[in-house]
């Protein structure tokens, strides 16, 4: 005659007789070669789906980062300047304002000195963008710097290969040409 457990008790029984990785009910007997294969392929099986499910998603991810990057970059180069053009708007207001004073005034060194206050203004201007003036007065020539456009006899001894004149001024943006000052030198 069974002896009557109660529900708990048989639970219990149930829940130490299951393989805690498989959940599934173990068994006294030993598997056979072939079912060792089949859950060995079971397991494997289950770790490739896994697998491409990670690999998909980091495909996905990978792929909505480059298009996010591409469309930052191009936002870059269409709006980079932005910046930089708003900081030489007020350059522009002071020359149309210049121009209207040309029309009406007939003091010239005012004029020269309006122009001269704009210059410095915009040459202030592109230094905090990070561009400046390459300077030439009485440097050596540089070829990394100016590009000699004449050659001169030089008026002294000590003004042999400097440069005597500056044709057109050459800019640097943060250390790189970005226009050779052309100059002529004395020989």
């Amino acid at each position: 005659m069974k002896s009557k457990k109660n529900p708990k008790e048989e639970l219990q029984e149930q829940q130490e007789q299951m393989n805690p990785d498989t959940q599934e009910p173990v068994s006294d007997e030993p598997l056979t070669r072939e079912e060792e294969f089949e859950k060995e392929i079971e397991r494997l099986n289950a770790q490739i789906e896994e697998d491409r499910d990670k690999y998909l998603r980091l495909s996905a991810e990978f792929d909505n980062y480059r298009k996010r990057t591409m469309k930052e970059k191009a936002e870059l180069i269409l709006n980079g300047g932005e910046k930089s053009i708003t900081s030489l708007l007020p350059v522009i207001d002071d020359l149309e304002r210049a121009v209207k004073t040309t029309e009406t005034s007939t003091d010239m060194s005012a004029i020269k000195d309006g122009i001269d206050l704009i210059y410095n203004k915009f040459i202030s201007i592109l230094g905090q963008n990070g561009v400046k003036v390459i300077e030439t007065k009485d440097q050596p020539l540089d070829t990394d710097y100016h590009e000699a456009i004449a050659v001169v006899p030089a008026p002294s001894e000590e003004l042999k290969g400097k440069i005597l004149d500056t044709v057109q001024t050459g800019y640097m943006m943060n250390d790189k040409v970005i226009r050779h000052a052309k100059v002529v030198v004395g020989e």
